[in-house]
């Protein structure tokens, strides 16, 4: 299992290294020092697991969480010198945490806890999305990050960027401006996420970023037309026009 340490600390680095050099199954394929250091790291390296410490220089822990982006969504270990910021993060979705000095016998049941999880990717990707979250307190519960399917990938896509999301029987999608993906969750399990400021229901079947709202055009006295930043055309039904208009300011 591919793995990167990101941890400020040179001297804890080094004995974690050698903790996990005793496991055939992990390969340390990398180290950085700050957090923006480890998003590089993770972007170039693909690493399947991650060891994070939280109290960093540049770019904290949970920062680090909320600015993954991409095709690969590592799993996450918390490692950290105090014991509340470990149980935060452990609580929102890290799969364990390690406090500082780590001991082999406790590093041995996280690797286990890690090896059980390999193989879900629907639940790493969920997982970093509520460590994402938790770097922004106070939008909690409201999702800072979307879990999305691409074919077999999972990704992790910042709220601002989605334009939609539309439900077609079974299946929900989630539209930006230059694809869509298929999203994880019900449109109703979605909604309760989404700040509801920004995402309207315009039908039962669609959610909007009224954000990406460019235009909206009267069919009848009671049905509109609305337009997106990408030319995506929704019909508004009558339950829901005049809560659009209020929230637009019309």
């Amino acid at each position: 299992m591919t793995t990167l340490i990101v941890d400020d600390e040179p001297v804890a680095r080094g004995v974690l290294r050698e903790e996990l050099e005793s496991f055939p199954d992990i390969e340390v394929i990398g180290e950085a020092a700050d957090g923006r250091s480890a998003l590089a790291e993770i972007e170039r390296l693909s690493p399947e697991l991650v060891f994070l410490d939280l109290q960093m220089p540049v770019m904290s822990g949970f920062e680090v969480a909320a600015n993954l982006a991409g095709k690969t969504t590592p799993i996450i270990v918390i490692v950290t010198a105090y014991d509340h910021y470990a149980i935060r993060a452990f609580e929102v979705g890290a799969v364990d945490y390690l406090l500082k000095p780590v001991e082999a016998t406790r590093l041995r049941k996280t690797l286990e806890r890690v090896r059980n999880l390999r193989r879900q990717p629907i639940e790493i990707a969920n997982r970093a999305a509520a460590i994402a979250a938790a770097a922004h307190p106070l939008s909690v519960p409201s999702a800072r990050k979307i879990v999305a399917r691409n074919g077999s990938d999972y990704l992790l896509l910042e709220i601002d960027e989605v334009l939609a999301l539309q439900a077609e029987r079974e299946l929900v999608w989630i539209i930006t401006p230059k694809q869509r993906y298929l999203a994880m969750q019900s449109l109703a399990g979605i909604e309760q996420r989404l700040p509801a400021a920004q995402f309207q229901r315009v039908h039962r079947n669609a959610l909007v970023n009224v954000n990406h709202i460019r235009k909206m055009s009267t069919l009848t006295s009671q049905r509109w037309l609305i337009t997106l930043s990408n030319s995506l055309q929704l019909i508004v039904s009558k339950r829901q026009a005049h809560h659009i208009r209020r929230i637009l300011h019309w």
